[in-house]
């Protein structure tokens, strides 16, 4: 029979054996949770969620390593904004001490402590009492960053808190450099695609900046329509390449400048398929697949009788039918060589009068909500900074749809109040500014 000794001795290894359970189970989380996402700023805040749960403290915040401008940097942080940006010299405060010399730092006291920079606090409004900071190694054992937690809630940071972030961070460490990565992965795509959208524009001089006008428009739409991100990133890209195609139509129909004959009009409906043809050869990541797709499909129809291929309704996918709209309206708002703008109201009239036919009856709704301020900013973008901004912030109070209901009334009809946006929206709409 044993001993209480041994008995004491028994319980003791259990509750170790228990204690490294909870611990290697909560590695394995971290590791489950952090391996599947790859964009940078949302993993940095799921770490920081993950650890300041973990280690029942207040505030986790991740500060990586800008090595050309030697500084640390979080792109978001609990309690802030998300999406603001802290920046600091990196020999600076306890998190700079850190990165310098790759010590654990566990502050009972962040204020008693000099090294501790309390800018960050007063920018905040926040107030740090314990501190916990370690460095984040990547494989080539270069320090990338600091683990920064604060405020555990029932006493000083322990050494199994150390012994445990110590574990996550090199789990961290890992998956934060797989998103930089992506991250490097995703601006040279981006680089190659804006670069490739400014060669058409550089040949088509008649319709220059178009590409990038109906970008802007998609986006909007897409916001009016609340889809998610990675929906908005292939809009972006189809909406940049929608008219590559055009690459391949010969210049002497491309810039004629009489009516075209049905024979040159056939050429021209073919660059929806080249475009396809031409995006087909890029390789895009899985959440870019439809791409090629949506930037073909923006001269479809809903009744089957646009090109290339006469698709009709939900045939079309949704981003094409989102192109086609905004494409339809840069067209007819944007100045070209031998004509002005169309006037808003006589725009949206054939807008309406296709809607069910051409544009699909939800995408026209929800252009009717797009802020009357961001059309100016996209229509004249090139001009933004002759822009009063105090016209604009006051259009952007002000629905398109309403722009438009007003230019529809007689001049005496329309209020004070009517009269000043309206006249406040035709300044930069006939560009008298």
């Amino acid at each position: 029979m044993a001993s209480q000794g041994e008995k004491g001795e028994l319980h003791k290894k259990i509750d170790q054996l228990e204690k490294e359970n909870r611990r290697l189970r909560v590695l394995l989380d971290v590791a489950n949770s952090l391996q599947a996402e790859l964009e940078l700023d949302k993993l940095l805040f799921k770490i920081m969620e993950e650890v300041a749960e973990i280690l029942d403290a207040d505030r986790c915040t991740v500060f990586l390593y800008d090595k050309e401008r030697n500084e640390l940097w979080s792109l978001v942080a609990m309690g802030l904004q998300k999406g603001e940006e802290i920046r600091f010299p990196a020999d600076k405060g306890i998190a700079g001490h850190v990165a310098q010399t790759g010590e654990i730092l566990n502050i009972p006291d962040a204020y008693q402590d000099p090294r501790f920079n309390p800018e960050i606090d007063k920018k905040t409004g926040y107030r740090t009492r314990s501190i916990l900071t370690m460095p984040l190694y990547n494989k080539m054992h270069e320090i990338i960053g600091v683990f920064q937690i604060l405020n555990k809630r029932n006493g000083p940071f322990t050494k199994d808190d150390e012994n445990l972030l110590a574990a996550i961070s090199q789990i961290a460490a890992t998956a934060i450099e797989n998103a930089q990565l992506y991250d490097e992965q995703v601006k040279s795509l981006d680089s190659f695609i804006e670069t490739l959208s400014a060669t058409l524009d550089t040949r088509d001089y008649i319709t220059a900046g178009h590409s990038r006008r109906v970008t802007e428009y998609t986006l909007a739409l897409a916001d009016a329509m609340g889809v998610d991100e990675e929906f908005k990133r292939q809009l972006r890209y189809a909406g940049l390449l929608h008219d590559i195609g055009k690459l391949k139509i010969p210049e002497s129909v491309l810039f004629k400048a009489d009516k075209l004959t049905p024979e040159e009009f056939e050429i021209i409906k073919l660059h929806p398929q080249v475009t396809r043809e031409i995006l087909s050869k890029i390789h895009f990541q899985r959440k870019l697949k439809d791409v090629p797709e949506i930037a073909a499909t923006h001269h479809e129809r809903l009744d089957g009788t646009g090109y290339p291929e006469g698709l009709k309704g939900e045939e079309i996918p949704f981003g094409g039918r989102m192109i086609c709209l905004v494409d339809v309206f840069d067209a007819l708002t944007s100045e070209r060589q031998y004509r002005d703008r169309a006037p808003l109201e006589k725009v949206w009239d054939i807008v309406e009068k296709e809607t069910g036919t051409t544009f699909d009856p939800r995408c026209v709704e929800a252009f009717k909500t797009i802020p009357a301020g961001r059309i100016i900013e996209i229509m004249e973008h090139q001009r933004q900074e002759d822009f009063n901004q105090a016209e604009i912030e006051r259009l952007y109070q002000v629905p398109i749809i309403d722009i438009i209901e007003i230019k529809r009334k007689a001049p005496e009809s329309r209020t004070p109040q009517e009269s000043e946006i309206l006249e406040t929206f035709d300044k930069y709409y006939w560009r008298d500014y």
